[in-house]
């Protein structure tokens, strides 16, 4: 069967085939079904315009993490870019500014695909056994292993790191959401760099979220010199309402801390 997916908006992680489209079809676009795929809310206006023009080439879906979809088994190459890979789905922790659990439920765990990054909302949450699988399959893939959809400081076990060691991956994102989490980042960064992880290699990664309610553009900025005092180079992660709307102050101090040129440069002057 022949489908043609098409996407509001084109990331780093969508795929790159012959049958992924961006915007309205052409003439010489057929296909056995048309699949809309929404990954943000602040989307969706687009994707029903996108719904209206292409249902007439032929049968349209729309769905995605944006339309609440649970998600079923991964396939690879599909929705996202091939390499990357989901090997459990859900979460157990109930962020208040996170929609995985209400949408996905608690931790589920798939079959295994190939994949170098991955996506996991919770890997670290799932079984040893399941954790291991993955571990063993990152060591067959060619390319270096990812960890963007980032490991839970909070979970992150010895053994985890001695399994860690052997992949050698380029990057692992941890997080630092709310206060509770910074301990045991600290903690975390403290045992991976013990274990031989070091600074320098810039491995060590941690999304740290910014402009939420009541945040300040201070409090945000110290979170960020501590998580690099943790050992962890931060990437500033913009909080976002359903609507997509953000300040302008808070894109500016947002870009400042996304770049990574700017943020090793400043790992100097505070380490």
């Amino acid at each position: 069967m022949k489908i043609i997916r098409v996407f509001p908006r084109k990331t780093k992680a969508t795929p790159s085939d012959e049958l992924v489209r961006f915007t309205t079809p052409s003439f010489f676009d057929e296909a056995d079904e048309i699949h809309i795929s929404v990954t943000f809310s602040y989307d969706l206006k687009n994707a029903e315009q996108l719904y209206k023009d292409w249902q007439h080439v032929a049968p349209t879906k729309i769905g995605g993490v944006a339309l609440g979809d649970k998600g079923a088994e991964f396939i690879p190459g599909k929705y996202l870019k091939k390499g990357y890979t989901i090997t459990s789905r859900g979460c157990p922790n109930k962020c208040w500014f996170c929609d995985v659990w209400k949408r996905e439920g608690n931790i589920r765990e798939l079959e295994i695909k190939d994949g170098y990054n991955v996506l996991d909302s919770n890997l670290l949450a799932c079984s040893d056994q399941h954790i291991k699988k993955v571990f063993e399959m990152l060591k067959q893939q060619k390319e270096k292993s990812l960890f963007t959809g980032g490991l839970e400081a909070a979970r992150l076990k010895d053994w985890h790191i001695e399994e860690l060691l052997k992949i050698k991956p380029k990057r692992m994102f941890f997080a630092y959401d709310t206060k509770d989490d910074y301990e045991p980042l600290q903690i975390a960064g403290k045992n991976l760099i013990n274990a031989g992880f070091t600074i320098a290699s810039h491995t060590l990664m941690c999304y740290v979220l910014i402009g939420y309610p009541k945040d300040s553009l201070k409090e945000a900025e110290s979170r960020l010199k501590a998580t690099m005092q943790a050992g962890f180079t931060p990437m500033a992660m913009l909080y976002r309402n359903k609507t997509g709307e953000t300040k302008k102050t808070w894109r500016k101090f947002q870009r400042l801390w996304a770049r990574t040129g700017l943020i090793y440069a400043r790992k100097q002057k505070f380490l």
